[in-house]
């Protein structure tokens, strides 16, 4: 194996695995692509609602919180893909790109909505009718509508439109307002990661290596220049180009950080000796705070069980049948307020009861309504502890958050109550026990909320000198390194960030390729 490259990219998740097939696709440079993980050969990866038997396991990075003060005092789970897909391999593949708002309010030249739906376009490959020409044609990404929708989430359409919530024709349009069944990252039946759709296509080509089991401990610079990165147990691999960190909003800046790339008081204080001052290095972290609704259902149709022997049957002979489910099979975004500019909160149907992130097994057939915190108004942020991360994302520490989730309780109870799902809403499912007044709405909030699995921000881009990357993704201080990944966002989307990775990848790729 080669130990100099010209392109060395760390993490081969849902950004990592699209800059190797780009950056390789010209065979007078050599990439190397590090991960930490292993293959992605599990049966459940391919399985799309098999993601929550990956929880916990050596496919996860398994990380927890520290104790949020707004929450109860509660340490949270955050599950983190730690294989070649990386949470592309283990999300619930709902393929939504945001609003026009989100990007245009990044205010960060060559990143509004017109600049950057090429790059959207450029990686989408629609399935079925595409109503409106919304998504490219010839991409690598699959994406399609559920190939065996649960009966019940019909309804819940059905009854977002009771309420006057507009049923979408495309969901990735301009603007998400509205209900729509959710577009996933699937081919046929299976998951579709990006693995899948770039680097399968790659791994191939003489000029690519994949190094995984490969946990890469810090980025090596040299004279403020970045020229490789040390991996295992005293391994190093050498660039003669750039370095490209793309390990996640947890994994980048803990990069930086104990590559001496941070706010340096704090890197000393840790035992770091620091490279640059970047004092914004693990700042400015989001997440999307799930707060849901649990009832029983009256008729067996939902999730609950759905890993049956005759299931399992319908998934590997016909690739159909629950199997397929990516579990949020419908979505609803809504403004709380006439003031908010763009929907604030978006409502996540679960036609089965989702609880303690699935690792808790249902007593039985139950429905799940999920209010979804949009643009929090908190932030948190990512530091050290010695050689150990530390996550703390501030939830709810900003009211106006904890307002807008009541909003969305609300309005979860109130499409259990309509005349088209009223007939499959019975009582609550514990652990929900029927919070109905704002005093307990807030009370069930801070004592059962969790993460969807959206951390961001944590190595903002910007034009000011105070942001970690620039709009090129440069380190700011350290020739020949970038951060491409959904770390560098300066405000969360209004939508998850799958779509998003592959778009800042797709564009970093091409910045790269501008600068050689």
């Amino acid at each position: 194996m080669r130990v100099e490259y010209d392109y060395v990219i760390v993490g081969a998740g849902s950004a990592g695995c699209v800059l190797a097939n780009r950056l390789s696709a010209d065979p007078d440079v050599t990439v190397a692509l590090i991960e930490a993980g292993g293959p992605d050969d599990r049966l459940e990866i391919r399985m799309p609602v098999g993601f929550v038997k990956l929880f916990k396991t050596e496919y996860d990075w398994d990380f927890t919180t520290a104790k949020q003060a707004e929450l109860a005092g509660r340490e949270l789970y955050w599950p983190r893909g730690r294989m070649l897909g990386g949470s592309s391999s283990m999300n619930g593949q709902m393929w939504v790109r945001g609003h026009r708002a989100d990007y245009d309010g990044w205010n960060v030249p060559g990143w509004s909505y017109d600049e950057v739906l090429p790059y959207f376009r450029r990686s989408e490959r629609r399935a079925g009718p595409d109503r409106g020409g919304v998504y490219g044609t010839d991409g690598p990404v699959h994406i399609s509508e559920l190939r065996s929708p649960n009966p019940a989430t019909e309804r819940f359409l059905l009854a977002c439109e009771e309420l006057g919530i507009v049923r979408l024709d495309e969901l990735n349009g301009p603007s998400n307002e509205g209900c729509s069944p959710t577009p996933v990252t699937q081919y046929r039946g299976r998951r579709w990661s990006s693995a899948d759709a770039y680097l399968r296509p790659a791994v191939r080509r003489p000029n690519l290596t994949v190094l995984t089991s490969s946990h890469v401990r810090s980025v090596l610079i040299e004279n403020g220049r970045a020229v490789g990165v040390a991996y295992g147990d005293g391994a190093v691999v050498r660039s003669r180009a750039e370095v490209v960190l793309a390990a996640g909003t947890v994994g980048s800046p803990h990069l930086l950080m104990l590559s001496g790339v941070g706010p340096a008081d704090e890197l000393r204080a840790e035992g770091v000796e620091p490279v640059h001052d970047l004092p914004e290095v693990g700042r400015n972290l989001q997440d999307h705070l799930a707060s849901g609704i649990v009832l029983h259902c009256p008729r067996p149709i939902t999730l609950a069980g759905a890993d049956s022997l005759g299931n399992l049957l319908r998934f590997l002979v016909g690739r159909s049948g629950k199997l397929t489910s990516n579990v949020g099979e419908a979505v609803a975004f809504i403004r709380t307020s006439p003031d908010e500019p763009a929907p604030d909160i978006e409502l996540i149907f679960a036609p089965g009861p989702f609880i303690s992130h699935g690792l808790v097994p249902p007593p039985g057939h139950g429905l799940t309504i999920a209010s979804i915190l949009l643009q929090p108004e908190s932030r948190g942020r990512i530091s050290l502890n010695g050689q150990d991360v530390v996550i703390d994302p501030g939830y709810l520490t900003a009211e106006a958050d904890v307002r807008r989730q009541v909003a969305g309780l609300r309005k979860a109870k109130e499409l259990f109550a309509t005349a088209a799902l009223a007939p499959l809403a019975g009582p609550p499912m514990d652990p929900y026990w029927g919070a109905e007044t704002e005093e307990e709405l807030v009370r069930w909030i801070r004592e059962r909320s969790e993460t969807l699995y959206h951390p961001v921000g944590t190595c903002r881009m910007g034009e000011d000198d105070g942001s970690v990357v620039d709009p090129a993704l440069r380190v700011r201080g350290i020739a020949g390194l970038r951060v491409a990944d959904v770390s560098i966002m300066p405000v969360i989307n209004r939508g998850h960030t799958h779509a998003p990775a592959i778009m800042i990848a797709e564009r970093a790729a091409d910045l790269i390729i501008a600068d050689r």
